[in-house]
């Protein structure tokens, strides 16, 4: 039997790995992934580690994006809890409920997310080189 959450997984490394200068290891226990080792570009948690019943991926988003996405589809989008130090108080969650049949238009969302994720942290030469790969 396949377990969902690797299937997530696996996918969402697979994206965020793609982008110029991005790796993974685990912060607080969870899977992230950094551009450089050193900004956070986002967060993978699942079941278990959420306590809650669907997979989530918490990454940088732009001013009002936030805000504006949880008041249209609160069912797909939410704002974590910030940390003590104010972490993730600008961040976006985003519930990953890619399942057999799923709409194959939910990678490409999470793909643009983690993109627009990464134009935020992401250092300028590291931008130029994204931009270029984009336009060849």
């Amino acid at each position: 039997m396949v377990d969902m959450a690797d299937t997530v997984l696996d996918r969402l490394r697979e994206i965020a790995l793609d982008l110029p200068g991005v790796g993974e290891r685990l912060s607080h226990g969870a899977p992230c992934f950094f551009v450089q080792d050193k900004r956070p570009l986002c967060y993978y948690h699942d079941t278990d580690f959420s306590g809650g019943d669907r997979d989530e991926m918490w990454c940088p988003a732009a001013p009002g994006v936030p805000e504006d996405l949880v008041a249209a589809e609160p069912d797909r989008f939410f704002r974590p809890p910030p940390s003590a130090s104010g972490v993730f108080s600008t961040w976006l969650g985003v519930y990953i409920d890619i399942t057999a049949g799923a709409d194959p238009d939910q990678w490409r969302e999470i793909a643009d997310l983690l993109e627009e994720a990464f134009r935020i942290v992401a250092p300028k030469a590291l931008i130029t080189e994204l931009d270029r790969r984009r336009h060849c």
